[in-house]
């Protein structure tokens, strides 16, 4: 049996660590943007619990309002509660709604994806989306997780976080880089690029899809933890290396900072200075 992501050995000897709650949120990490509802086979196999442990949570969080079933037997879906308490998080990006025009715009005068992504666990997700209008682009859903050391959204999380960000990263146990170095090294590699450009971009050898380029800039908010990051991606042929350092990455990391300084963080990096802060 896989063990639950959320119920991983590290935490099993920490007497204050609550197994029961940490495998009712694992189920609703299952779900997706694009799931037509899922049924508990479905979940079992997407959080290694086994299927007796996922009805009795899911019959939980139905009773709760997390989750919500509209006929027996029917494919569970999230509840009003999860709902409502998505609304109170999505209170702590704020930002994103004075980010809306001046992502779409370096969409559009780009080309490419723009993306907003925020570590989740050992990957991290996309948030959020903006499409150029009037050309075409890949195609990556909300709710899609990327490997940190293989993705210029991670190698930028991996260049911002503090000293002790990064040990809690490395308790959650990301995936190693693709060339068989350590995520220590590919740290301080993440760090210098944000030093030198202000920017992260993923070399051929660690990316997770070697006909996709990317580049990334983190953010930090107040009102977060950690750094979060902003991304342009496109096929390998619209975005190649070259047009990235000449114009891609500059914009973006103009962008980022009048986004850093609308939000009253102007001068104030996303990143420490030294890697042992």
């Amino acid at each position: 049996m896989i063990p639950a992501p959320d119920t991983r050995p590290d935490y099993e000897d920490d007497r204050n660590f609550a197994t029961a709650l940490a495998r009712g949120l694992s189920v609703l990490r299952a779900f997706r943007t694009d799931d037509d509802g899922l049924s508990n086979a479905q979940i079992a196999e997407r959080t290694g619990l086994p299927k007796s442990t996922v009805s009795r949570l899911t019959y939980t969080l139905g009773c709760l309002g997390y989750l919500t079933q509209p006929q027996r037997n029917d494919r569970y879906r999230p509840g009003p509660t999860l709902l409502a308490m998505g609304h109170v998080a999505a209170a702590s990006l704020a930002f994103l709604d004075s980010a809306q025009g001046m992502m779409q715009a370096l969409a559009d005068q780009t080309g490419t994806l723009v993306l907003f992504a925020v570590r989740d666990r050992d990957k991290v997700a996309l948030m959020r989306t903006w499409r150029p209008q009037r050309a075409a682009s890949i195609w990556l859903e909300v709710g899609h997780r990327l490997p940190i050391a293989g993705s210029s959204s991670g190698l930028a999380l991996l260049g911002a976080t503090t000293r002790e960000e990064f040990a809690g990263l490395l308790a959650d146990h990301p995936e190693p880089p693709l060339d068989g170095g350590t995520l220590d090294d590919l740290r301080l590699e993440a760090r210098g690029q944000l030093i030198a450009k202000g920017y992260t971009v993923v070399r051929q050898g660690l990316r997770y899809s070697s006909n996709i380029s990317a580049v990334s800039v983190p953010f930090r908010s107040a009102r977060l933890a950690g750094p979060v990051m902003f991304s342009c991606g496109a096929l390998d042929d619209v975005l190649p290396d070259d047009r990235i350092h000449a114009h891609v990455g500059p914009v973006l990391r103009e962008t980022v900072a009048r986004l850093q300084r609308l939000v009253g963080a102007d001068g104030v990096p996303a990143w420490p200075g030294s890697p042992n802060d």
